[in-house]
């Protein structure tokens, strides 16, 4: 699939039925020399949660993608374990 054909599709958490966001709002880490897709980068909406913890991301490990429909991008994220960025 290519990261065009993703453009515009929601992303859906089956863990809690949360809308976590657009993959065109997103960014994606890869590997640049194999071209995996390691995480979404989701901009977190803004509350005050996000103050205090400063996180400003969500980071969704590509392993917790379950589907990829026409419309939506189902994963399953506990999201109670914060998730670190992965850098290459």
């Amino acid at each position: 699939m290519r990261l065009s054909q993703m453009a515009g599709k929601e992303i859906v958490n089956i863990a809690d039925g949360s809308r976590l966001g657009v993959v065109g709002h997103s960014d994606i880490s890869i590997d640049p020399s194999t071209g995996e897709i390691y995480s979404l980068l989701l901009p977190r909406r803004p509350n005050v949660l996000n103050v205090w913890t400063g996180q400003q991301e969500l980071v969704v490990p590509w392993d917790a993608v379950r589907k990829v429909g026409t419309e939506v991008i189902v994963v399953e994220l506990d999201q109670t374990q914060p998730r670190l960025r992965r850098f290459l």
